[in-house]
């Protein structure tokens, strides 16, 4: 990830944020399903472990009403690993 990109998150306001709000339980990490958006994802998780907060992301797979013959097999991947 390039200096200007890691600029752009805003990491230093987030880890004030939740280093001076404890009340913050949960971190959700919105990204997009992208080799970009999961390397931004990776990146986040490791920096905010230490602060001891429940780090989660966002469901991914198949949209309601999707095809399922249409599906790649990344999508049914994650679908499936994010079952309930």
């Amino acid at each position: 990830m390039k200096k200007e990109e890691i600029k752009k998150l805003r990491i230093k306001e987030l880890e004030k944020r939740v280093k001076n709000h404890p009340e913050v339980k949960e971190i959700v990490i919105a990204t997009n399903q992208t080799t970009e958006g999961e390397a931004t994802t990776l990146y986040l998780e490791r920096l905010l472990k230490p602060f001891g907060k429940k780090i989660t992301r966002l469901g991914r797979g198949l949209p309601v009403g999707g095809e399922l013959e249409y599906a790649d097999e990344e999508t049914l991947g994650s679908a499936l690993e994010g079952r309930k």
